[in-house]
């Protein structure tokens, strides 16, 4: 293994469609290994749709041994049975990285989309131009659904997240910022 190299596979859970991104960190520069969409919403039965996810995200991580797994927390919907669904996608695509081994981190879509974009309302659309010129991707290699650059995303939020150097200091506001930093204060 090269030196600082990490692999993080990235999901985007869906019922129909899954998106799945992977990344390669080497020297602290993230590049693309692949990405695409599990396309689930051809099979009628709920439960073998949950089999191919397995199925499909275990040959993922056979195929290209990442270090961990980055995957999009569902958002609360108003539809119980769907968002029943998208948990048990996610939980069974968690399932399959535990599994084998990988870390599993969880991140709102809000969280990621402020990492990549800087703006937690940031559209699909948005993200995946950020994620393009981010990863270099040419434009004839963007997919046509934005699973798969969503799945891009949750990889690079975490790969964001985890590389930010650790905070020792806290502050409870300006004021105990100012009594803990006084060099920084100019007059």
């Amino acid at each position: 293994m090269i030196k600082g190299e990490k692999i993080i596979l990235g999901i985007d859970p869906g019922t129909n469609f899954m998106g799945y991104g992977l990344i390669q960190i080497i020297n602290n520069k993230p590049s693309l290994l692949t990405m695409g969409v599990i396309q689930l919403n051809k099979i009628d039965d709920h439960y073998l749709r949950l089999k191919r996810i397995y199925e499909r995200i275990t040959m993922l991580i056979d195929e290209f041994h990442p270090d961990e797994l980055s995957i999009e927390a569902p958002f609360f919907g108003k539809n119980v049975q769907s968002m029943l669904k998208l948990g048990r996608a996610q939980g069974v695509a968690m399932a399959a990285a535990l599994g084998r081994d990988l870390p599993v981190t969880e991140y709102a879509p809000l969280k990621i989309k402020m990492a990549i974009t800087g703006n937690g309302a940031a559209s699909k659309e948005q993200v995946s131009g950020m994620i393009q010129k981010i990863l270099k991707i040419e434009q004839d290699k963007m997919p046509a659904q934005f699973d798969a650059t969503d799945a891009l995303a949750a990889a690079l939020c975490h790969y964001y997240q985890s590389s930010r150097p650790s905070i020792t200091k806290s502050y409870s506001g300006w004021k105990d910022f100012m009594a803990k930093n006084p060099s920084k204060i100019r007059k």
